[in-house]
């Protein structure tokens, strides 16, 4: 029997919590986030009315009713000129920002235009009520609406890049648990393989209530440089392959011919899975990562921000950045930086010499815009950011700036 269920979700742009949202800072935000006055006023004023007209790009359409497939990055551009204003059109306070309302296959998107202003809808304009009715068929298995939101961006393009790089400091990786041995003592293993683990000395890996039995394997940490001043920032430890802990580590006692006794340390069992390379004694372990929020929404910086590239992502021998591709920038939560914030890419400007000049004296042509970039995966010093549109390739030392 076909029959829908009826599900009651919050509407749009609750203006009645946006001046109360706004009369006190984001708690526990403050301090990285400092809203000025006339910050907070204009923020009143957007989530009540909206961006002008004049921001809209000139194919939005009236109403659009959400498709599977499409992402929150994708509507941005569909409707505005600069996808970053999404928060305004979407009439968001500042409170609401880190966790958007979501929007959902099958709804539609109503734009509303008033006194040279748009905004964005769920809801036809003049209907009353403060909620909508989303109709999702009835399944045998139930799941939440939070795991059917838009992504802001393709999945596929930032996954791996959730779980599969780390950022640690210089002594995390010698006091995580190391791959000791093999079944059958191979220097190379692969997905399927057995592998056996030791903890650091006085904190064996043990299979006990509480301690995760998903972990990831990573190897040699590579020192990140700040390409302004050379300063170390954190080390990107690369990933290599998933491991499932199947038996803790242990000791065993072995009676010798003399009829004495030694303790022996028997090592944690693992199995290997998800190889981006063969896996080798000495590789480190550590627990998997929880999976992170991917429906952030698509928003300009609230203070300025002046980032470097610090390297490209892929290994050293990679010279230049494409679209799709991610980078790491020197900026980081202690910055700032959110997922979800875009940036505009400048080219680093070149220093050439002026041949019309008889002195040949050196000078630096200016920085170009090159394309936009949005932060997607952060750490205290670093941030990890997927270049969504570039002209160019991007190298280590352009910078990234507020959007333009």
């Amino acid at each position: 029997m076909n029959v829908s269920t009826r599900l009651r979700v919050p509407a749009l742009g609750a203006l009645a919590l946006a001046a109360a949202a706004l009369v006190a800072p984001l708690a526990g935000h403050a301090q990285n986030y400092p809203i000025t006055p006339d910050q907070r006023a204009t923020a009143q004023q957007v989530a009540s009315r909206g961006v002008p007209l004049s921001e809209l790009s000139s194919t939005a359409p009236d109403t659009y009713v959400v498709k599977r497939g499409d992402t929150l990055w994708a509507i941005s551009g569909m409707y505005l000129q600069r996808p970053w204003r999404w928060p305004e059109l979407w009439g968001m306070n500042l409170q609401a920002i880190p966790n958007p309302h979501l929007i959902y296959p099958g709804q539609t998107l109503y734009l509303e235009k008033v006194d040279g202003y748009a905004r964005l809808r769920t809801t036809p304009g003049g209907a009353s009520g403060d909620t909508e009715t989303v109709r999702v068929s009835p399944r045998t298995r139930t799941d939440s609406l939070a795991g059917t939101a838009l992504p802001t961006l393709q999945p596929h393009l930032i996954e791996p890049f959730l779980v599969e790089p780390l950022i640690v400091d210089e002594l995390t990786l010698s006091q995580t648990p190391r791959i000791v041995a093999t079944v059958d003592e191979r220097v190379l293993m692969a997905n399927g393989d057995r592998a056996y683990v030791r903890g650091p000395a006085g904190r064996p890996l043990r299979l006990d209530p509480g301690v995760p039995r998903q972990y990831r394997v990573f190897r040699s940490a590579v020192p990140m440089k700040d390409p302004e001043t050379g300063e170390i920032l954190g080390y990107e430890a690369q990933y290599v392959a998933k491991a499932e802990l199947v038996r803790g580590e242990s000791t065993e006692e072995t009676r010798t011919p003399k009829g004495g006794a030694t303790l022996d340390v028997v090592p944690a069992t693992i199995d290997l899975s998800g190889a981006k390379e063969e896996v080798r004694f000495g590789d480190r372990l550590l627990p998997a990562p929880e999976r992170g929020y991917v429906s952030y929404t698509p928003r300009a910086p609230q203070s300025p921000v002046d980032a470097r590239v610090v390297s490209i992502y892929g290994g050293s021998a990679v010279a230049y950045a494409a679209q799709n591709q991610v980078v790491t920038i020197n900026r980081g939560t202690r910055d700032g930086m959110e997922p979800g914030l875009v940036l505009t890419v400048l080219t680093k400007g070149e220093r050439v010499v002026d041949k019309t000049d008889e002195d040949r004296a050196t000078i630096k042509l200016p920085s170009e815009a090159n394309g936009t970039a949005m932060v997607f995966r952060t750490f205290d010093r670093i941030s990890y950011v997927l270049l969504l549109q570039v002209q160019q390739g991007v190298r280590v030392g352009d910078r990234l700036v507020n959007p333009q």
